[in-house]
């Protein structure tokens, strides 16, 4: 895995921004696996500016969600879903056809996971993975825990998870969370890992050391040939 230390989260968000680019460049239909949060979002607005000057270039650019929480309205501010239409799927004009989304609030969540990993085993493995650093080391919401899911699958939300700002605005709070898996996000052709904040600090630090844990669930990017992590210096100094 490659570390690259920003002095701001604008420098580590141009960098973001330019990585995918030259991927969907390679690759015009590339699918992009796209994670929610404060993390990611300069780099979303990058790349609509972007858009703006090339639209051409997204064209068959295709997005998966990448989490859910569950036992929530799709149309709740606070879902993933929420998140990624408005800094995402809109913005750089992501069709429907180009699309995979878990629904917050399935009728049968071991079918919507089926569903999922069914669309992902057809169009995948995915090219370019986005993703964040949960305050206690989860990747997408795959949680601590003795052992981890190699594919999609319902996950039980650690007391940490259920701090998130994303949570803290909703009316309804999430039961579960609808999640990739960690083989599913391992055989991403290439992975972008952006941490930024205070707040970070220490689980920063934890996993940067390269111990390889299923306490630490992003600690298995180390492992992964073709990864960089990104870090601003709010979350390392």
């Amino acid at each position: 895995m490659e570390i690259h230390r920003h002095d701001s989260y604008e420098t580590l968000s141009r960098e973001a921004a330019s990585l995918i680019l030259n991927k969907i460049k390679q690759k015009n239909n590339a699918v992009l696996c796209a994670a929610t949060g404060n993390s990611p979002t300069k780099t979303y607005a990058l790349l609509k500016q972007s858009f703006d000057h090339q639209p051409g270039l997204f064209s068959n650019l295709m997005i998966i969600k990448l989490d859910e929480w569950g036992g929530v309205p799709m149309q709740d501010p606070g879902t993933c879903e929420s998140y990624l239409q408005s800094h995402l799927i809109e913005p750089l004009k992501i069709g429907g056809d180009r699309y995979i989304s878990f629904n917050s609030n399935p009728d049968n969540t071991v079918e919507e996971c089926f569903r999922i990993q069914e669309k992902l085993n057809e169009i995948g493995p995915i090219d370019i993975c986005i993703l964040g650093l949960g305050l206690n080391g989860h990747l997408a919401l795959n949680e601590p825990g003795e052992f981890l899911e190699a594919n999609v699958h319902v996950a039980k939300l650690s007391e940490s998870s259920l701090t998130h700002s994303m949570v803290g605005n909703m009316k309804m709070k999430p039961s579960y969370g609808l999640t990739l898996g960690m083989a599913d996000i391992l055989q991403s052709e290439f992975v972008i890992i952006i941490v930024s904040g205070t707040g970070k600090k220490k689980i920063t630090a934890d996993f940067l050391n390269g111990n390889i844990s299923t306490k630490l669930p992003a600690s298995f990017l180390w492992l992964h040939p073709n990864t960089i992590c990104l870090i601003d210096k709010e979350a390392y100094l």
